[in-house]
């Protein structure tokens, strides 16, 4: 069971800071007045996983466009997100969550007693409060045209 208020549409997002895949410190401050679609995922360099971020690489520059930032998120150690960024050629910050604080700030339930992330994607508008959100283990890649259908609206519609 979670300590924290599960994040849902409407909430603003926890603050967090992070180490991404170059061992630069991410907050979520930085990306301020921007819109994000964060994704959580259990394991880099798994398949289901790989065919995620990659679909995310292959996406970004259409989430770019609709003024979105993505950012991946798991507990991999910072020199794991860089060899699975460098092998997929992932451009997008990779975030390492040791003891996966930040997804259990966000109430995100996680598998095998809550030890693994689940795989969920969380959109928010510029002012970092949820819009949308995706969950779905299996469906890696509906987690990219989810979101990105959402921005895309929500782009249209300035939300």
């Amino acid at each position: 069971m979670s300590l924290h208020k599960t994040v849902v549409i409407g909430d603003r997002i926890p603050d967090f800071q992070l180490l991404d895949q170059q061992g630069k410190w991410i907050r979520r401050g930085d990306f301020q007045g921007k819109p994000l679609v964060i994704f959580f995922y259990p394991k880099d360099h798994t398949p289901g996983c790989t065919a995620e971020a990659c679909s995310f690489r292959d996406y970004e520059s259409e989430f770019q466009e609709a003024g979105a930032q993505v950012i991946g998120i798991n507990d991999a150690e910072v020199s794991m997100h860089k060899s699975f960024a460098i092998r997929y050629d992932l451009k997008y910050p990779l975030l390492s969550d040791p003891g996966q604080l930040v997804r259990k700030s966000f109430g995100a339930s996680g598998l095998l007693f809550n030890t693994i992330a689940n795989r969920i994607t969380y959109v928010t508008d510029g002012s970092h409060k949820v819009a949308y959100i995706f969950q779905s283990l299996f469906r890696a890649n509906h987690h990219v045209y989810e979101s990105l259908d959402f921005i895309k609206k929500m782009a249209h519609d300035t939300y």
